[in-house]
């Protein structure tokens, strides 16, 4: 990690990076740019990388965000279409692995089980499994966490009555079972968020029919899959300054409408309700596509081209809004007692929100309770050593969030070179005058509000907050130091009867 010699014992890596989607990628190109001295590892639970991507396999998959600011600031998106699909993303995230030579350091189908913190030696000890399902123990000096923020085992999905009673087949968008015919099926998608919205006109392409299933209705945008003004600017200028320019365009426009819908509900409510109104036609209903919330209380759902609207209009697909009453053998029952018939029923009906890629986190074999520590600068947490984790915003591209954490953690590993130190902690002192600040409130999302709970705190004021505010992230970045008073360098204590 740095120029000095290290202690004994030497760890095994100066950075272990837990995830190879992109977020794990993010810091591993930034650990070669920013701080190539460093050794570094990543373990990957799948066998292939790239994290959502490699694991959602359903009809349609594709990024809900434009590829301009989920792509990296690193590497150009060149592809005509910046609404894209999942394979798209996957050659994306594959291509930049190979040219950076990142995938040799990379441990496929190796799951981390535990990590405990070692004071007297400085380091992480993590237990891992391997492919053949065996336990090692591996050293590091800094443990990065890039396994998202959903439990990849066991997404939400209610316990239906009825279940049992229905005679076709059930699937959750999460297990994707490699062949699903559908062709000439009645389909019943359950949910109305960004998988449901995906998946309905997707299906609807070979389906007898798709009915989505909703409780309550999500405010929805539709935007060409194609970025026109993107495609002018790549044709007139070099690729990279294009680049730059369309994702500062992009990043810019999306944060300024965020900002402008959460200041101005009523107006972005009936500008939203018009034109998917008019994208309806007759079809539109008021209860059907008219949410009980303001726009970006939960995430706007992206539909490009309007393919929902169209799937809609055009009577291969509809929406049927009420609570379920159970599944019978042909369907699924509502309250009111209509029945939703259906051959296939697709439960999208969200995630399972966890810390950690759910891994034992213990500092001296004492547990950490999440929920009791603050976040530090979006990524930290409070009297936790040398630990770092990537959790994206809510309100804007994950990227923008990983990229962030990840040239934060380099200028971090980096001073601790300069000061020959070991050990890195945010330290907040027990008699704290911190006023708690709750970020979640502001998004009514289902899998927040089954989590928040479980989360770690936030206070009213950076740098203790997950903050939600990309430009004021890049502000405070900017002009508060790294060495600012509250991060703690040290090297590790000599003990009594040592050698200094």
């Amino acid at each position: 990690m740095n120029a000095h010699t290290p202690p004994s014992p030497a760890p095994d890596h100066d950075v272990l990076i837990v995830g190879a989607g992109i977020s794990g990628i993010a810091m591993a190109a930034h650990l070669q740019r920013m701080s190539p001295q460093t050794r570094f590892a990543i373990v990957e639970r799948r066998a292939n990388l790239g994290g959502t991507w490699d694991l959602f396999r359903y009809p349609g998959v594709r990024s809900d965000s434009d590829m301009h600011s989920l792509g990296f600031s690193f590497e150009p998106w060149t592809d005509d279409k910046s609404i894209a699909d999942g394979s798209a993303i996957l050659a994306y995230l594959n291509r930049i692995v190979d040219e950076r030579r990142i995938r040799e350091h990379i441990s496929f189908s190796t799951k981390v089980i535990a990590a405990d913190w070692h004071s007297d030696e400085a380091l992480w000890h993590v237990i891992i499994e391997d492919a053949d399902e065996e336990w090692h123990t591996v050293t590091t000096r800094i443990l990065y966490l890039a396994s998202g923020y959903y439990d990849y085992d066991a997404p939400f999905d209610p316990e239906f009555a009825g279940r049992r009673d229905f005679a076709g087949q059930i699937v959750h968008p999460q297990f994707w079972p490699k062949v699903l015919d559908y062709t000439g099926k009645r389909v019943a998608v359950i949910g109305s968020g960004a998988t449901a919205v995906t998946i309905v006109p997707a299906m609807a392409e070979k389906a007898a029919h798709v009915t989505m299933v909703q409780r309550t209705p999500t405010w929805m945008g539709a935007r060409p899959s194609k970025d026109a003004i993107a495609n002018i600017l790549r044709k007139l200028l070099p690729e990279k300054l294009a680049y730059k320019l369309i994702r500062a365009k992009n990043v810019g426009l999306h944060s300024f409408i965020y900002k402008r819908m959460r200041a101005r509900p009523e107006k972005a409510s009936a500008y939203l309700a018009r034109k998917t109104r008019e994208a309806l036609g007759p079809t539109w209903s008021e209860k059907d596509f008219t949410p009980p919330y303001n726009p970006w209380e939960q995430r706007l759902c992206l539909v490009p081209d309007g393919d929902l609207f169209e799937a809609v209009r055009e009577g291969h697909a509809s929406v049927v809004t009420g609570t379920i009453e159970r599944f019978e053998k042909d369907g699924i029952r509502m309250t009111s007692g209509e029945l939703v018939p259906a051959d296939i029923i697709v439960t999208a009906t969200g995630l399972a929100l966890t810390m950690g890629g759910k891994i034992k986190i213990t500092l001296d074999g004492v547990s950490v309770p999440w929920n009791r520590r603050y976040f530090y600068r979006s990524c930290m947490f409070s009297n936790v050593p040398n630990l770092f984790v990537v959790f994206g915003y809510l309100n804007a591209s994950w990227t923008l969030r990983a990229e962030n954490t990840a040239r934060y953690a380099c200028n971090v590993i980096n001073l601790m070179g300069k000061k020959a130190a070991e050990i890195v902690t945010p330290v907040l002192p027990r008699d704290h005058n911190l006023v708690d600040d709750d970020v979640y409130a502001a998004f009514s999302s289902g899998y927040l509000m089954r989590a928040s709970k479980l989360m770690p705190k936030n206070a009213d004021r950076l740098p203790w907050r997950l903050n939600m505010d990309y430009f004021e992230d890049r502000r405070d970045f900017r002009t508060r130091p790294v060495d600012d008073g509250i991060l703690s360098f040290e090297k590790i204590p000599v003990k009594v009867g040592e050698p200094a």
